[in-house]
């Protein structure tokens, strides 16, 4: 997805460019409020550097033979965080800022629920994205279970993704069923399966090779384990 991105300006290259700003802005916001800006400043700093990105090509400058996009990009932040936000903020005051459509309205609602912990700027950052990644894959797999008629399959076995086998309520899920025990466990294995390909094939878009992605599931559930 980074390499389509960083391509020609083409349609693909725009929809993978879109993709990843829709994927990584918000865990951008939470990194920039845990840096001490201000609501205001940190909406208008994420879309200033999205702008920032799109205008002057960066994604082209992710090195693949240097591992993670993630890193990158919070790199890249951090570095326009101190040396452009000034000037960006010049440029807003004179009406000369490009926009990027991002959901900025429910940021800060987001953001207020999270907990209150010790967390550096950059640990909260990697929280957020696995967390975002999680919700994606989450929402492609009920995406696929919708289109083929399984929505009430897929909301019940849901809840089997977390935890052991052992300790799934598979004789309660399928009593609500209406399904033999039995055939509730090979749904739930199917589901869990599904979402380990769909969770791979995510990572795997955004690191250098496949034998980065092993790796980065590694640092991903780390990262999901971490309280706060």
């Amino acid at each position: 997805m980074v390499l389509a991105a960083a391509g020609a300006d083409t349609t693909h290259a725009q929809v993978a460019l879109e993709r990843l700003c829709r994927t990584y802005w918000y865990p951008l916001y939470a990194y920039a409020r845990r840096r001490g800006h201000s609501v205001e400043n940190a909406q208008d700093l994420t879309q200033a550097f999205f702008a920032r990105l799109l205008e002057r090509h960066w994604v082209g400058d992710a090195d693949r033979e240097r591992g993670r996009f993630r890193t990158f990009l919070l790199t890249a932040m951090s570095r326009f965080m101190s040396d452009e936000w000034d000037k960006e903020r010049a440029q807003k005051r004179g009406g000369g800022v490009s926009h990027v459509p991002l959901q900025l309205d429910d940021a800060e609602t987001r953001y207020g629920c999270e907990p209150a912990d010790g967390h550096t700027p950059e640990q909260y950052f990697e929280r957020r994205w696995a967390l975002t990644v999680l919700d994606t894959v989450l929402q492609r797999l009920r995406a696929e279970y919708e289109r083929e008629g399984k929505g009430e399959l897929f909301a019940a076995l849901n809840s089997t993704l977390v935890g052991g086998r052992e300790s799934q309520p598979y004789a309660q899920l399928a009593a609500r069923l209406g399904l033999s025990e039995g055939a509730v466990k090979v749904a739930a294995h199917r589901l869990r399966k599904r979402y380990r390909h769909l969770l791979r094939t995510e990572i795997a878009q955004t690191v250098a090779a496949e034998e980065d992605v092993d790796e980065e599931l590694h640092h991903f559930f780390a990262a999901l384990a971490t309280p706060g």
